[in-house]
């Protein structure tokens, strides 16, 4: 489709490149730091499961409020890890919303068992607790499946509904992961994200609000019998011993020196997390009266992993915005229920329409903690003259 004239690439960006995540510069405010850490590691040698990583899982639990956090080696095998952990599998469903990225689903898939797809909501683009209970009662008359988990997911750093997702769980006898993947250092009601589930997932993929510098991830619980369960199976499901092997299990370490960095970012993910909350209300405060901002329930408060408005001819205002200077994200073009990988246990278009929806309208603005006044003042006054014309 031809763009519009209101939509048309202006002259030439002017002032410094826009950075979508600016790792670099987070680095650089954290360089001295990380170097001590990182020495460290290199000094003593023990690269896989050293000092730091239980170092860090205690950071993690202190930091949560979650009496036990277990590393792994991505945010994906979190996930695996907490549904082998309870033998889910073949046979069993597991409710998700589609409006996610790929791994959320992938994790149920792997293990077996069936993804059973929920709507979002239209505005916070959190599961729909009321399309949720619908699913539930559908897959238990229909007989063919046994209803075992719910993974809810964060999605863009604000928690779910889980003074809802936790008694409905209890009474349909679920286990609910709560996928915190884009909210490390989030509030629900005074509760920091990692510890307002049984079990909690998250990743430290370098864009997360606590990312390291390639993969990693870890599960938090309450339970210190399912946490003894992560530890082997991240380990090739060992036991007491080295080559006691008691289950099936992962090869799914942490890195020390992806711990090293950890341990040196966390210091600051609350500092960084107001960041990003001041820059998300500046873009509230500059485009509400144009395009359709996110916004943060009562109560709550979003980690920011990213800024989300939604916007008509969406394709369209991306290409011009790139023309100014101005880079973008979609987050995410297609649910996951009309992903071809899914599409056996799809219902097929217009199944899950808020989720279809969404996904043909929301563009993520840049958001990082180093965004400088004058990089965010460009940014509010493109997307303004994009959509105004």
């Amino acid at each position: 489709m031809k763009p519009s004239p209101a939509l048309s690439p202006s002259a030439e960006p002017a002032g410094e490149p826009i950075s979508f995540f600016d790792l670099r510069a987070q680095h650089a405010r954290l360089r001295t730091q990380i170097d001590i850490r990182l020495a460290r590691v290199l000094e003593h040698g023990a690269f896989v499961l050293g000092p730091e990583v239980q170092e860090f899982e205690r950071r993690m639990a202190s930091y949560t409020g979650a009496p036990h956090a277990v590393t792994c080696a991505n945010g994906t095998d979190a996930l695996t890890i907490a549904l082998m952990a309870d033998n889910i599998g073949p046979g069993d469903a597991v409710f998700l919303p589609s409006f996610t990225f790929t791994a959320t689903a992938e994790a149920v898939a792997l293990i077996g068992a069936t993804p059973v797809f929920v709507d979002v909501d239209a505005r916070t683009f959190l599961i729909d607790g009321d399309d949720l209970e619908r699913r539930i009662a559908a897959v238990r008359k229909a007989g063919a499946l046994k209803p075992r988990a719910l993974i809810a997911v964060d999605l863009f750093g604000q928690p779910a509904d889980y003074d809802r997702l936790n008694p409905l769980c209890e009474s349909e006898n679920l286990l609910l992961i709560a996928d915190a993947a884009q909210s490390f250092g989030a509030r629900y009601k005074g509760r920091v994200a990692g510890a307002l589930a049984p079990v909690s997932t998250t990743s430290f993929f370098p864009s997360k609000p606590l990312g390291c510098y390639g993969d990693g991830g870890a599960l938090f619980t309450t339970d210190e019998g399912r946490a003894a369960v992560y530890r082997s199976i991240r380990g090739h499901g060992t036991g007491d011993a080295k080559y006691e092997v008691v289950r099936i299990g992962l090869n799914s370490r942490l890195d020390s020196l992806q711990a090293a960095v950890l341990l040196a970012k966390i210091n600051v993910v609350d500092d960084d997390r107001a960041a990003r909350a001041a820059l998300a209300a500046a873009y509230s405060e500059g485009l509400a009266d144009l395009v359709m901002t996110p916004i943060t329930l009562p109560e709550r408060e979003s980690a920011w992993a990213q800024y989300t408005i939604q916007v008509d001819r969406r394709d369209d205002v991306q290409a011009a915005l790139k023309a100014r200077g101005v880079p973008t994200a979609i987050y995410y073009p297609r649910p996951m229920h009309l992903q071809p990988a899914y599409g056996r246990w799809s219902e097929g278009p217009g199944s899950l329409p808020v989720s279809e929806r969404l996904s043909a309208r929301v563009l993520a603005l840049p958001m990082h903690a180093d965004m400088r006044p004058e990089a965010r003042a460009r940014i509010i006054e493109a997307v303004r003259e994009v959509v105004k014309g």
